[in-house]
């Protein structure tokens, strides 16, 4: 069996509108199909409401409209990437980013991947900061700040 260097890691690339995020592979518990989320009321147009997966509810947001752009309708490719929350704050311990198309896995290490500092990102944006990687200047998300946000709206 190949032995995977330690400086490497196994991510996903998350194809959104305009953009990609990229994740570690090891944060993500599965890819689904579309399914319209169940909404909250009174809710902001980020949050778009709950699904039941493997028999919990699910908090879906669109991270287009976190960033204050608008989601784009849901299409064919269409697909829900169920992310394990990092921190405490959300009691199933799980929430979904709508994508557009399938993510992709990579592989990253220092070789691969880059500071790309060509952009600043407002402070209160759930972006930590963008990366350049070979033909590709994905978005890391900040994880700690999405589950945040969910977790106000959940306990309002």
């Amino acid at each position: 069996m190949n032995e995977i260097p330690a400086n490497e890691l196994f991510s996903l690339l998350v194809p959104l509108a305009e953009e990609r995020l990229i994740v570690p592979r090891a944060c993500v518990a599965e890819v689904v199909t579309w399914q319209a989320p169940e909404p909250m009321e009174g809710a902001p147009p980020w949050y778009l409401g709950t699904i039941n997966w493997s028999g919990r509810p699910v908090p879906v947001i669109s991270f287009e409209a976190t960033c204050g752009h608008a989601m784009p309708p849901p299409g064919g490719r269409t697909r829900i990437v169920i992310l394990v929350a990092l921190s405490s704050k959300l009691p199933g311990g799980y929430f979904g980013i709508v994508t557009q198309g399938f993510p992709q896995l990579v592989r990253v290490n220092n070789d691969v991947l880059k500071p790309d500092s060509s952009r600043l990102f407002p402070e209160r944006m759930p972006v930590i900061c963008q990366v350049s990687m070979l033909n590709e200047s994905p978005l890391i998300p900040d994880f700690e700040r999405l589950e945040q946000m969910i977790s106000e709206e959940t306990r309002a």
